[in-house]
């Protein structure tokens, strides 16, 4: 999270074929043996827990809602489209393995949402997995991981790291840890939120890019805190508002955060991606879907 894009080696720009095809995560090795883990605290997880708690008695509203971004069909249309941003290709399940220190202050961003070592959200998934495999290729590293947590040291990660998160990638059971991981995180927060605002399909994607990119923080630069400026200045349609305007003015506060940090910033992301799908009216995230990035075209038939 809070990160610039990563670029693969190749970059396709249409999609031709969907894959829905989830790897199964086959039994581990019994617990017991192997390196001491423990749950990190994390502010932003105390925070999104606290904001989420408030709606707590909400489940009925999300659970009347269609399906949306849940439907697997447009969930994987979602992370076809996040990983256009996230790597520049649309072929997500090649990014289970992906690692590179980007040079934006938050250390190595890895996997199929690009959790850092400096936002604790890769550690938080190396001590999750741990605790279900604890014999895996990046249990040795969790000493060092816990120590360069918020900030972007490599140190006791060099040089074999990176080898140990391509090696461990290619398992099954890692693949399906990260999809865990980017579900409980970040899409199905968001995709809940989203829900409770009365958003459809492409108003949930608005809210899931923004809480991979942001973090589910409440500063003012993260999910919960740019939402909370939108709600002020425009009702959701939740609350009567209009769909369209309301989005608008979402994607107005988060590029005025991003500028704010770094005048020079690409907000293609937001201007030639999501506010293209606004603009076109396609509310539902319907195909086909062209769009731009970073300089890129992507087309999903």
């Amino acid at each position: 999270m809070k990160r610039s894009a990563l670029l693969l080696a190749a970059v396709p720009v249409v999609a031709t074929a969907v894959y829905m095809l989830v790897p199964s995560e086959p039994d581990g090795p019994a617990a017991g043996s192997g390196p001491s883990v423990s749950a990190s605290p994390d502010p932003r997880e105390r925070a999104k827990e606290r904001v989420e708690s408030e709606s707590a008695g909400d489940e009925a509203l999300v659970a009347s809602r269609p399906p949306g971004l849940a439907d697997p069909a447009k969930k994987e249309l979602a992370q076809q489209i996040l990983a256009s941003a996230e790597y520049a290709t649309l072929r997500w399940r090649e990014t289970y393995g992906a690692i590179e220190d980007a040079g934006d202050g938050d250390g190595y961003t890895a996997g199929i949402v690009g959790f850092t070592t400096g936002t604790h959200d890769l550690l938080a998934l190396v001590e999750g997995y741990t605790r279900e495999h604890p014999d895996n290729g990046l249990a040795e590293y969790l000493p060092a991981l816990r120590e360069v947590d918020g900030t972007d040291s490599h140190e006791g990660l060099d040089p074999g790291f990176t080898a140990a998160w391509r090696a461990e990638a290619r398992t099954p059971a890692f693949r399906a840890a990260q999809e865990a991981e980017r579900d409980r995180v970040y899409f199905d927060p968001a995709v809940r939120m989203a829900k409770l605002d009365g958003l459809g399909p492409l108003g949930q994607f608005v809210y899931y890019d923004a809480m991979v990119r942001r973090g589910p923080d409440t500063g003012p630069d993260g999910f919960y805190g740019l939402r909370e400026q939108a709600v002020r200045k425009a009702g959701t349609p939740a609350r009567g508002g209009d769909e369209k305007e309301f989005l608008e003015t979402f994607l107005d506060v988060r590029r005025s955060a991003l500028l704010a940090k770094d005048a020079d910033a690409d907000t293609s992301r937001i201007d030639t991606l999501q506010r293209r799908f606004l603009r076109e009216g396609n509310l539902e995230l319907a195909t086909p879907l062209t769009w731009q990035v970073y300089g890129e075209t992507f087309r999903i038939p």
